[in-house]
């Protein structure tokens, strides 16, 4: 054995009972993250795997060389709110970007909100933040260490005075203002027993909406939707563009489906004192309808129903039956509809993606006419801010080799064309080094899968590069081009390649595409991905044994899947915060809200298919003879209350046991517990730059590659 494994007790009797079957959980214990025993193991671990991710070869070059380019100014899209102008400014090493205020733009600009201000670590985040309609107060919800949980501070937009307000126990909420400013809704859980500061396990159920008065206490909120008999419900409020109506959508899950209820707040003679008069405009789940804007009683939603690829569509509120809807903008032959805002009260901003490419257009909000096309380099659009009642907009350019060009464009000048508002370059970094490209492959059942490279140009094909294979698959989410300095300096400095698997479960291709990787299909995610590095040999880049895969979260559960089916397949795998635990996730924190994309061990069908994929409980046990298991780096944190460590630390026990005692297991199999630290939204950059350092470090270690000046 190369590596001496912590030893972890094994509870042979933990027995389950699904369905008749009998299911060994021998390392239960592991869920009580307080238990003397998980923390005795968590700290027996990382005394095994940071000093080896410390004494890595390249970390020092590499550590060095990622502050130094992480270190570049990073802006988002400035938003117009009253007649002033705010945006977020990151001077390069902070550890949380800062809202700074202008009352033009060409006037200097100040600092209206610094987070870095909170904490010495910077683990104090800036979760959420509304600016009321005309600029009359800020509220913002702040999270400590990563925690889903936030806490909903006020203060006055003027002269950033902080108000005695507070809203505790709040949680995937929404944070709507009324237009009079008199208060804000949003949405919290009732009080449950134990802690809630983001290491706990307790299920997430029974939100609730409320409406909170403004220099009022909180337990004086008024609430005003709850649903008792559907534990598992979430809701939302968006204020309509003229500020009449309080538009409710209501989600089961992470479907792409929602019911839709409004309430007409000029109809409140004594104004909002208790539960709304909800009225129903959709009461099913067969359809996800997103609120864009209203002319009066016509609503126009973005929307999925009859159209995979989404289309937009006008109802009346007035003539509610479904026989007087009308289509203002039909689902695209190919293109996926996603994004829409409403500009310059006539105007729609839609964007289409295209082979997983951003494409923006101008269109007109009365007819659904194209209007024109903006200018757009092969990317993303990485951001859009406006507002139906100002006239400008301004959008945010990001692809592999480009950190940010914002584009500002007003359309009440004649002839308005976008113009470059801010670009930002990076020192040290040059684009014409790097060259991207998009391939399809084949996939196991034939469906052609688009993948992104990112190589060195004029690269050899020579079956020699090492490669760093990203894939996601999952919730409808789209992997599109994004800027990651850490991968740019594996492709300069390791001599790599990277490659970005568009595969099936995401939104990519619309809802067709997602679902061909979810419930009884999510075998196609793994199949996908396993036949991207297949691609990748076969067209002679590079061999299994110079392939690291990773994925975090979804794609934490594909990169363990995987592993498991084809382990010769690979040199190396880094899985993030990964849901491991298949038979059990749905009795975590929001587990509960992923059966809509995997299923639940609880019905007997569903059963059988999280049986056969899910990591823990295809692990083979010892003693294990099978083919060499690649390097593997685990990866959670203690405050991760979205995917709970729980399922990295039972899975590591069982890899350990199993592959980890076998003498032809010479590759470590590593966990890295971070501590304050959570799922990854509103991490410090300081414990960014070092967890990406760790895991290129890892792979360079254990593929066997050196630093290239």
């Amino acid at each position: 054995m190369a590596f001496k494994y912590p030893a972890a007790r094994r509870d042979e009797t933990k027995m389950d009972d699904y369905h008749g079957t009998k299911i060994c959980d021998p390392y239960t214990w592991l869920e009580d993250p307080d238990g003397a025993e998980s923390m005795a193991f968590v700290e027996e671990q990382n005394k095994l795997t940071m000093p080896y991710l410390e004494q890595c070869s390249v970390r020092p070059q590499f550590h060095q060389r990622l502050t130094e380019l992480y270190d570049y100014q990073k802006y988002s899209c400035p938003y117009k709110r009253g007649k002033r102008y705010f945006y977020f400014h990151n001077k390069g090493l902070q550890n949380q970007s800062v809202l700074y205020v202008q009352d033009s733009l060409d006037a200097p600009a100040t600092v209206f909100f610094d987070p870095n201000e909170l904490s010495e670590d910077g683990t104090v985040a800036l979760k959420m933040g509304r600016l009321s309609e005309e600029c009359e107060y800020f509220a913002y919800g702040l999270s400590s260490s990563g925690s889903d949980w936030v806490t909903v501070h006020f203060m006055k937009a003027d002269d950033l005075t902080k108000l005695p307000d507070v809203l505790e126990r709040v949680k995937f909420s929404c944070l709507a203002w009324t237009h009079d400013a008199k208060g804000v809704f949003y949405n919290c859980y009732p009080p449950q027993e134990g802690k809630t500061d983001g290491t706990e396990t307790t299920s997430n159920i029974n939100q609730k909406l409320y409406y909170h008065v403004m220099g009022t206490k909180q337990s004086e909120d008024i609430l005003v939707a709850e649903f008792p008999e559907h534990p598992k419900w979430h809701s939302s409020v968006t204020i309509s563009d003229d500020g009449r109506y309080a538009v409710l959508s209501i989600t089961e899950g992470c479907e792409p489906v929602n019911q839709l209820w409004y309430c007409d707040l000029q109809q409140l003679p004594d104004g909002i004192k208790g539960l709304l008069p909800w009225v129903k405009l959709v009461d099913n789940f067969n359809a996800q309808y997103s609120y864009i804007t209203n002319e009066g009683t016509v609503f126009t939603f973005h929307s999925n129903l009859d159209a995979p690829r989404y289309c937009l569509i006008n109802i009346d509120i007035q003539k509610p039956d479904r026989k007087h809807w009308t289509t203002l903008i039909p689902q695209h032959d190919k293109d996926v509809l996603g994004s829409v805002s409403c500009v310059n009260q006539h105007h729609l901003l839609v964007n289409y993606l295209h082979d997983v490419k951003d494409i923006l257009q101008v269109y007109e909000l009365s007819t659904g006419k194209h209007v024109r096309d903006l200018p757009l380099d092969v990317g993303t659009v990485g951001g859009l801010s406006c507002k139906k009642k100002h006239s400008e907009f301004f959008y945010k350019f990001t692809s592999f080799t480009t950190p940010g060009i914002i584009y500002h464009c007003d359309l009440s000048e004649p002839n308005a064309e976008p113009r470059v508002f801010r670009e930002v370059e990076v020192k040290g970094i040059k684009q014409e080094e790097y060259q991207t490209s998009q391939v399809f492959y084949p996939s196991k059942d034939g469906t052609k899968i688009p993948m992104f490279l990112v190589h060195a140009k004029g690269l050899v094909k020579d079956g020699t590069h090492p490669v760093f294979l990203y894939g996601y698959g999952g919730f409808e989410s789209s992997i599109q081009p994004y800027y990651n300095v850490a991968y740019l300096l594996f492709v300069r400095h390791l001599g790599g390649i990277l490659a970005v698997a568009n595969i099936r479960g995401g939104g990519e291709y619309g809802l067709t595409w997602h679902k061909a990787g979810t419930l009884g299909n999510k075998q196609n995610c793994f199949d996908d991905f396993q036949c991207a590095a297949e691609y990748l040999i076969q067209e002679n880049y590079t061999t299994a044994s110079r392939i690291a895969i990773n994925g975090a979260s979804n794609g934490g559960l594909l990169v363990a899947a995987c592993v498991n089916q084809r382990p010769d397949l690979f040199g190396c795998a880094v899985a993030e915060v990964g849901v491991m635990d298949m038979l059990k996730f749905h009795k975590f924190t929001i587990g509960h809200a992923w059966t809509t994309d995997y299923g639940c061990s609880d019905d007997p069908e569903q059963y059988k298919w999280l049986i056969k994929y899910s990591p823990l409980h295809n692990l083979p046990p010892p003693p294990y003879s099978g083919p060499p298991y690649p390097a593997v780096l685990l990866l959670t944190a203690d405050h991760d209350d979205r995917v709970v460590p729980l399922h990295t630390l039972k899975y590591c026990a069982a890899l350990q046991h199993g592959v980890g005692s076998s003498p032809g297991q010479r590759q470590p199999l590593m966990v890295r517990v971070d501590t304050r630290s959570g799922h990854g939204a509103g991490k410090p950059t300081a414990k960014a730059i070092l967890e990406d350092t760790h895991i290129f470090s890892f792979i360079a270690e254990t593929l066997g590659l050196s630093w290239k000046e």
